[in-house]
């Protein structure tokens, strides 16, 4: 699999289909709209291709906070459903890793659904630690 960085408007649009796999409540039009301000605070959005067709996406930032100091957040990660257990998503976590190391990262951190079971278990083989809950105060 081939990693890249999305930078073209046109990237986004061929790496979409994948995208909306887990965030399916999103459309093409709600996807752009949000797209730029997160662009602006750092969002990376990386796609893995196979034979020129996306397989993988994964939407990262990096932050800096009291208890990781600086680290990369994996907001995004989603392989394709059609190529899923042939280990692109190891791959491209991977390749977050070497990206966040190269940009002086101590760590990854990443959050997932609680009945995202499947996936607690591929992070936990992948060396990720279960360490905290994560809560939301929804405002409206």
């Amino acid at each position: 699999m081939r990693i890249a960085r999305v930078t073209s408007a046109d990237e986004r649009d061929a790496v979409f289909p994948v995208l909306q796999q887990l965030r399916d409540h999103l459309d093409r039009e709600a996807f752009a709209e949000l797209y730029e301000p997160m662009a602006e605070e750092g969002y990376r959005l990386f796609a893995g291709y196979v034979d020129g067709e996306p397989v993988a996406v994964a939407g990262v930032t990096i932050s800096t906070n009291l208890y990781l100091g600086r680290h990369a957040y994996v907001y995004d990660l989603v392989v394709d459903e059609d190529h899923r257990s042939e280990g692109h998503g190891a791959e491209m976590l991977e390749h977050v890793h070497d990206w966040a190391a190269e940009e002086d990262c101590a760590a990854v951190e990443l959050e997932s659904g609680l009945w995202r079971e499947d996936a607690h278990r591929f992070y936990l083989d992948l060396g990720y630690e279960k360490y905290c809950y994560s809560f939301k105060y929804d405002l409206e």
